[in-house]
């Protein structure tokens, strides 16, 4: 009895001291230097330099940018807010405390579709909370309307949207699937009526679905969705105040008698979130930390696990989550998970090393290296 009362005892000293040493920030984020987190400082600032050095070459008038990219788009708009971006920014959070940063981390900047990672959360506290039974449930069960209905809409399931693999066919907001980001070849005719895949079985990015989920959502959750967002993740863990989520000036919808803005998920007409390095950081701990902030678990872990898990028509890809599966990344870890946005915005979550790295405006092609660097400063102390 006396030993199983001491091993009792030890295990929750063991319990008491982990819990301790878990660093969360709290209105001040408290800094550490390299050398007190066993990092080598060299390492570390040569990721710095070298995320400095490569922008990404993406316009400052992020107007003139989209305009370019989705120039190939039938009829392609701006239909929700936008704002002129800033400079290279960035954050490396080991074992929770801020270890570097560069470039004005409390600016206010589009993050494009990093926003989808942000959507797939509320997703999961729908699942949370019981509000979705089954992420392989019909969304046509719980949408009302003509959105999910015909003999290819209707097998569509929270699941597909989520991994990007529903194929839907319809508009939304004015907007057409099919003109959403369209092959290089063929016709506009050929777009509209082309044969429809089954339901799970390929993978095409494309914001119209995106933001039917987000809708479909909306109608699960009853009110906006910046506000669920707010109250569940955004305030308990310390976020700032500035960031907001838009959707389009025509995407205004009736709720329980009330007019409210059905969200986008990303910037690809405008709106999404327009959020800070800081904050971007925070959400990134959270799921470092499992879900968990502080002695609150704000998002199940089970949710977590199932988000980054790769999907059937896309290895590389969760639920609305970039895995680094097969190793695109070269050199990296296959387990280290992020959010991706236009423009070089990135959330990385690197579990093994207790890691979590944001950057704003850096050269895609260049973002492997500046992790490997990082992780170099880590691994070769």
């Amino acid at each position: 009895m006396k030993k199983k009362l001491f091993l009792l005892l030890l295990a929750l000293y063991a319990f008491t001291i982990h819990a301790q040493q878990t660093y969360f920030p709290d209105a001040d984020w408290q800094t550490k230097k390299p050398e007190e987190l066993k990092m080598n400082k060299v390492w570390l600032d040569s990721a710095v330099s070298f995320a400095m050095k490569n922008e990404n070459k993406v316009e400052r008038d992020l107007r003139i940018a989209n305009m370019k990219s989705y120039s190939r788009e039938p009829g392609y708009k701006m239909i929700g807010p936008m704002k002129e971006r800033g400079g290279p920014a960035g954050l490396v959070i080991k074992n929770g405390y801020i270890v570097a940063q560069w470039g004005d981390v409390s600016r206010v900047d589009m993050t494009f579709s990093v926003t989808k990672s942000y959507l797939s959360t509320v997703a999961g506290l729908a699942v949370d909370n019981g509000l979705i039974k089954n992420v392989h449930d019909k969304v046509g069960q719980y949408v009302w309307g003509e959105l999910f209905e015909g003999p290819h809409n209707s097998k569509v399931t929270w699941d597909h949207l989520l991994t990007q693999s529903s194929d839907w066919s319809g508009s939304l907001f004015g907007l057409e699937d099919w003109a959403d980001r369209p092959p290089r070849e063929g016709t506009i005719d050929d777009w509209k009526n082309r044969k429809l895949l089954e339901p799970g079985t390929n993978y095409e990015y494309n914001d119209v679905r995106v933001n039917l989920l987000a809708y479909s959502l909306l109608q699960v959750w009853r009110k906006p969705l910046p506000v669920v967002f707010k109250e569940k993740i955004m305030d308990p863990i310390g976020a700032s105040t500035t960031w907001r989520w838009f959707g389009y000036e025509n995407s205004f919808v009736t709720m329980d008698g009330l007019t409210v803005q059905s969200v986008s998920g990303g910037g690809h007409h405008g709106g999404g979130i327009f959020i800070n390095t800081l904050d971007h950081a925070r959400f990134g701990l959270l799921f470092l930390r499992n879900g968990k902030w502080k002695n609150q678990q704000l998002l199940s872990e089970k949710w977590i696990n199932a988000a980054i898990q790769p999907s059937t028509a896309n290895k590389n890809y969760g639920y609305l989550w970039w895995i680094n599966t097969e190793q695109g990344w070269k050199g990296i870890s296959a387990i280290v998970y992020y959010a991706a946005g236009y423009g070089g915005n990135y959330i990385i979550v690197d579990k093994e090393h207790d890691l979590v790295v944001v950057t704003r405006w850096m050269d895609d092609s260049k973002i492997a290296e500046m992790l490997s660097l990082v992780i170099k400063s880590i691994e070769e102390k």
